[in-house]
């Protein structure tokens, strides 16, 4: 246990230094106060009139309707998958799972509150010291951030319950020797948790706007969004390195051993099937739920900057009835999916997995758009004058709704099974190998990288056309609004979009969990099955029902990433533009137009040095938060695989024993929070060291990882997607289990694990982190220097800078593979062995 109580010394060390850091930064801070987000006060929702003659809070309270509507329906699924038939040894397994999903969660939970007291610390010392606010207000703000924690957490929770739930059921339900029902059961199981996620988070932001003081409102949604916001980043980043730490431990085996794939005797398949979760499970749906809060967060914090007082009621209403509307054109459009795939393949003996999920996405979009101009057009007929910018603004939305449709369909042309770049991977490594399979993987992601920057480049350069018909009257800089709306359209049809993301781990899981639970091994099983469930099961199809289907859910896996890389980014560039806001300023003209103060904004130039070496110091980030965290899930997987090359029994044994697999979940484990707390306090620190830096060269900085981050997450994601389905092409379609073919494809795709499911996609919150966090740290800095300390500032930013660079250096060369020099003595010892 000695690395625990190392980590809680760590732990105690930091905590403690960064309280007297914070505490000096109080006595320092003067008495000067600059207008922020903290001054934001929302409209009263009551003085505009909308359709029907209702005013503006009925519609919110609407919309609350709508979320307890979208709850209701959730739960409802979550109770129908809890009653499917299941036997018991299915069960057995699915709930060992959960057991040690349950585990992790706990864990990462108690992770996630020691970090909220640094992150609260530095809202008390600006809200309450140099913001002067009231000691309830502050504690507003805290309680605030905690519901967003607990916001990410609680969804995260539920996904894994729903999924533990499906995935023995799916299982089960392959043996009725039909496919649909192995379809069905993991889009049943991903709506329930993309409609309880999203209904919350509308819930909560609703609930801010229509219920907090107007006054307070401003700061409470910037604390919901940071405690969202660090919620997500560390259960994505921990998540996504215990997954592959599992993920290549177990697969290994295959190579290692000769053994197939989920070997019940191979220790580290329920430490897999935990990843499962951890990564694809917990990290998405803590994900999906801040990527829709702090995009709204965004454009609401923009609305009140940019937008004279007049129009934001019309503009706060009408973002938000968008929001509630594409909930029910989801929930709609899943119904209708439902009775037309139920009514072609109930029945079928052979179906394309994917074909019905890229259909429920695309009636998902089509329905959105037309509701989104409907509803424009009932709310917004005649905006600031201008009976034309109804149909205008809805066709910005459309731009990012098509998107949530038009980026699957790109992703898959590099990860889809059926794809020719996955086919050229299995293909290079027919004669080449390993070699050449790695090789072709990474010509998939780089090419793919192209695709999607040209692709978000057309997108949003199409909602900056039509946002050159915004009048300047209406709001400041209406581009920055138009990429807000892109990254809104994004996410419209969300709870589909988390649907088919999370179908991924069930079908992943189900498969494991059929291996596992040795069903074939029960004596007189066929008879049980009869006597109990009222079929005889078929075992050789269903294991080719739930291979095939785990093939559709890696490509949809894929295809949800880059809607959140790209989310993140075009809404972080929103925003940034509120930091832009709050450095510059606004000058009213004597027209009466507002406009950001020119003199001030000419700092926003590649003229202005600092502001050009924040855009090259934001990319050195992003390559070190890619190598730090794949360094963790190397090092973590190499003492996986230790461990179970020396503990695995294959003779006169048909499982692995439970503790054997426990200490597996708890290797993984110790390495995820490990990297994890490495990583974010290296991310924690470079933004408060880079904001008290100089604050136009912090504005630089995040602009740069919001591009870098993006192209290098998509990358990294389909470069993995295309070795995962390759590996799976070999798997199912040629049959090749065994063979040096898939020994090289197992290899590629032990390469792409870190790649698609640890690095690229814990860049989505680490950005948005970066860019809520930074808007606390850069006004921090702001308000120290008004105060007369800037020298002080300066001195701070070197002290946050050696503080980030400890922790860098910890996240890589405290996390080497290293052998203890006791373990290459005596017995243990090998010819040739050194220490590292």
């Amino acid at each position: 246990m000695k690395p625990t109580s190392r980590m809680d010394a760590l732990r105690a060390s930091v905590t403690g230094t960064a309280a007297r850091v914070l505490g000096l930064l109080a006595v320092l801070a003067g008495s000067t106060a600059r207008a922020s987000e903290a001054d934001l006060v929302l409209p009263d929702f009551r003085t505009v009139q909308f359709v029907g003659g209702l005013d503006g809070r009925a519609l919110l309270m609407a919309g609350i309707a709508v979320s307890i509507l979208g709850l209701v329906f959730g739960f409802l699924q979550y109770s129908s998958l809890r009653n499917l038939p299941v036997h018991r040894s299915m069960l057995e397994i699915s709930e060992l799972i959960y057991e040690t999903c349950k585990t992790y969660l706990v864990t990462q939970g108690k992770f996630i509150l020691i970090l909220e007291v640094l992150i609260g610390a530095v809202m008390v010392v600006y809200f309450g010291v140099l913001r002067h606010m009231e000691a309830v207000k502050v504690i507003t703000i805290l309680v605030f951030s905690l519901v967003g924690i607990a916001g990410s957490y609680g969804v995260a929770w539920f996904g894994i319950r729903v999924n533990t739930f499906a995935n023995s059921r799916t299982a089960f339900a392959s043996l009725r020797g039909k496919p649909y029902p192995t379809y069905a059961i993991p889009l049943q199981a991903g709506m329930s948790i993309g409609m309880v996620l999203i209904s919350t988070e509308l819930l909560l932001m609703l609930f801010i706007l229509l219920f907090v003081p107007r006054d307070f409102a401003g700061p409470c949604f910037i604390g919901f969004a940071i405690g969202e916001s660090l919620g997500a980043s560390v259960l994505r980043i921990a998540g996504g390195i215990f997954t592959k730490i599992a993920d290549i431990g177990s697969d290994l085996m295959k190579i290692v051993f000769k053994i197939k794939e989920d070997d019940a005797r191979n220790p580290g398949v329920i430490a897999d099937c935990t990843g499962d979760n951890a990564g694809d499970s917990v990290g998405p749906s803590a994900d999906g739920f801040e990527t829709y809060g702090v995009t709204g967060v965004a454009l609401i914090t923009f609305i009140l900057l940019a937008v004279p007082p007049e129009f934001q009621v019309q503009l706060l209403v009408w973002i938000f009835m968008m929001r509630i509307v594409m909930v029910l054109a989801s929930l709609g459009s899943y119904g209708l999916n439902g009775i037309i795939q139920g009514g072609k393949y109930k029945n079928a003996d052979h179906m394309n997995f994917e074909h019905p999920l890229t259909f429920l996405v695309w009636l998902t979009s089509i329905v959105s758009v037309v509701l989104t101009f409907l509803v424009s057009y009932l709310l917004i007929p005649n905006l600031a004058g201008d009976t034309s910018l109804w149909w205008k603004m809805s066709c910005i939305i459309t731009c990012g709704t098509l998107a949530g449709a038009i980026i699957p369909e790109a992703i898959k042309v590099f990860t889809s099974t059926e794809s020719r770049h996955v086919r050229e991977v299995v293909t290079a490594s027919r004669e080449g190998g390993a070699s050449l399979n790695v090789i072709s993987g990474l010509v998939a992601g780089n090419f793919s990288a192209y695709w999607m920057g040209i692709i978000i480049a057309a997108l949003m350069g199409g909602a900056y056309f039509f946002s050159l018909d915004i009048p300047n009257t209406l709001m400041i800089a209406p581009a920055v609004f138009a990429f807000g709306l892109v990254a809104f359209g994004f996410l419209g049809m969300g709870p589909v979009t988390i649907a088919v993301d999370s179908y991924g781990p069930v079908t992943d899981n189900a498969q494991s969990v059929y291996e596992l639970s040795l069903i074939e091994n029960v004596p007189n099983v066929k008879a049980e099955v009869q006597k109990d469930f009222g079929f005889t099961p078929d075992f050789e199809k269903g294991k080719e029902y739930l291979e095939e289907n785990d093939g559709a859910g890696n490509t949809f896996k894929a295809t949800a990433k880059p809607v959140l890389i790209g989310t993140a980014v075009v809404g972080a560039t929103t925003m940034i533009f509120s930091i832009i806001v709050i450095l510059v300023g606004i000058t009213v003209g004597a027209d009466g137009l507002r406009s950001l103060n020119a003199a001030n904004a000419a700092n926003l130039s590649l003229l202005h040095a600092p502001f050009l070496l924040g855009l090259v110091t934001g990319g050195a980030i992003i390559y070190w938060f890619s190598g730090a965290s794949m360094q963790a899930v190397s090092t973590g997987a190499y003492r996986a695989v230790e461990f179970i090359k020396a503990n695995i029994k294959l003779e006169g044994v048909e499982k692995a024993s439970v503790e054997d697999s426990k200490r597996v979940v708890e290797i993984c484990t110790q390495y995820a929070q490990k990297g994890m707390l490495n990583i974010f306090l290296g991310v924690f620190f470079s933004t408060l060291a880079f904001a008290f830096l100089e604050p136009y060269f912090f504005v630089g900085y995040l602009i740069s990882i919001a591009i870098f981050g993006l192209y290098q997450a998509v990358f990294m994601a389909n470069a993995g997607g295309a070795w995962d389905n390759a590996k799976k092409l070999v798997e199912t379609e040629l049959k090749a289990k065994g063979t040096e073919l898939h020994a090289a494809t197992v290899v590629g795709d032990t390469v792409g694990d870190p790649f698609k499911d640890t690095s690229s996609v814990a860049l989505n919150p680490v950005i948005k982190f970066t860019t809520l966090f930074g808007l606390l740290a850069v006004e921090l800095s702001v308000e120290l220097v008004a105060s007369g300390h800037q020298t002080i500032t300066r001195v701070f930013a070197v002290a946050f800078f050696i503080a980030s660079m400890v922790f860098v250096y910890r996240s890589f060369y405290g996390m080497r593979i290293e052998t203890p020099m006791a373990a290459l003595t005596g017995d243990n010892a090998k010819p040739g062995m050194k220490t590292a």
